[in-house]
C-alpha cells in the first residue's frame, strides 16, 4: 500500500465521526458532505508525518471549516437543509445514511442550535457532544480557553431550556391523549378508540392480571374491543410522573394502566400491572376527585 492509499484510508476510518460533528454544528447533511470533503482535500495537501494526532487534526478541520460555513451562511441570511429536507441526491449520501443522521440529532435539537451564535453552536457541539477540551476549542473560535468555557455554558443553558419544554409538551399531549381513551372506553365509542390506538398496538399484563382473567391482546381492533364499553371504574392518575389510568377502590391502586405512545401521539402499548409489590414500587397520583 504506497503513502496515498494509506491516507486514504486512514481518512475513511474517521469519516464517520467527521461528518457527525459536521453535521451537528450546521444541520445539514449536505453542508456536511462539503466540510468533510474539503477535510480531505486539505490533508491530501499537508505532509501526514507532520500529524501527531489524525483524528484531532481533522475534527480540528472540519470544526473550522464548519464554522467558517456558518458564519457565511448568516451573512448570506440562509436556512440550513436538514436531514428530513435534504434528498441523497443534494447530499451525496443514501436515505438510511440520512434517517440516521437524523434520528441521533434530532429537530428539536437543531432548532435550538440554530438560535445560537456560530461560536456558541461549535463550542456546544465539541465539547458536550464530542468531549474535545476546551483549550483546543479555544484555538478554533479564536478566544481564551475561559471564554469558551462561557460559550459552551449559554449554549447549554438554551439547550436544556428547550429540553425541558418539550417534556412539558409531551406531558400535556400525554394526558389528552389518555383522557380521551378514558372517554371514549366509558363511552362505548368504538371508532374514537381505533383513532386513538396504532394498528400495532399490544396490550400486556403481568402475572397477577393474568390471574384475574386479563390476555395479551394485539392489533387495534382487538383492543378496541377489549375496552369498549368498559374502564367506568378507572380514574386517571399519574404512574411515576406520567398519564396513566388505575383502578383505585377504596383510595388504593389495585390496577394501573402504563401507557406508551407513538411519535404521532398514538398509544402503541398498554401494560396492565395488578401485582400489589410492584404497584407498591411505583409513585401513582391519583388526577382527580371524582
Amino acid at each position: 500500500m504506497d503513502e496515498g492509499d494509506y491516507l486514504a484510508t486512514r481518512f475513511e476510518e474517521q469519516r464517520g465521526r467527521l461528518r457527525a460533528v459536521a453535521y451537528r454544528v450546521l444541520g445539514s447533511a449536505a453542508e456536511a458532505d462539503d466540510a468533510v470533503q474539503e477535510a480531505w482535500l486539505r490533508l491530501s495537501r499537508t505532509d501526514a508525518g507532520t500529524i501527531d494526532n489524525l483524528g484531532a487534526w481533522l475534527t480540528t478541520v472540519v470544526a473550522r471549516v464548519s464554522l467558517s460555513m456558518l458564519r457565511s451562511r448568516r451573512t448570506r441570511r440562509e436556512d440550513p437543509l436538514d436531514a428530513h429536507t435534504a434528498t441523497a441526491s443534494e447530499s451525496g449520501t443514501d436515505p438510511e445514511q440520512q434517517a440516521l443522521l437524523a434520528d441521533s440529532v434530532g429537530l428539536a435539537l437543531l432548532v435550538v442550535l440554530d438560535t445560537l451564535s456560530p461560536a456558541e453552536r461549535l463550542a456546544f457541539v465539541l465539547h458536550d457532544m464530542f468531549a474535545v477540551p476546551f483549550d483546543d476549542i479555544a484555538g478554533i473560535v479564536e478566544r481564551s480557553p475561559a471564554a469558551t468555557r462561557q460559550l459552551a455554558s449559554r449554549a447549554r443553558r438554551r439547550v436544556q431550556g428547550v429540553a425541558v419544554a418539550a417534556e412539558e409538551t409531551d406531558a400535556v399531549r400525554r394526558r389528552a391523549v389518555v383522557g380521551a381513551f378514558l372517554a371514549a372506553s366509558r363511552g362505548g365509542d368504538f371508532e374514537a378508540l381505533l383513532e386513538l390506538l396504532d394498528p400495532e398496538v399490544v396490550l400486556r399484563t403481568d402475572t397477577a392480571a393474568a390471574l384475574a382473567g386479563a390476555t395479551t391482546v394485539r392489533g387495534a381492533a382487538a383492543v378496541a374491543e377489549t375496552f369498549v364499553g368498559r374502564a367506568k371504574g378507572a380514574r386517571p392518575v399519574l404512574v411515576d410522573g406520567r398519564a396513566g389510568l388505575a383502578w383505585v377502590p377504596e383510595g388504593r391502586p389495585r390496577a394501573v394502566f402504563v401507557f406508551s405512545l407513538t411519535e404521532e401521539g398514538r398509544i402503541s402499548q398498554i401494560q396492565v400491572l395488578a401485582d400489589g409489590a410492584t404497584i407498591d414500587q411505583l409513585d401513582v397520583v391519583l388526577l382527580d376527585a371524582e
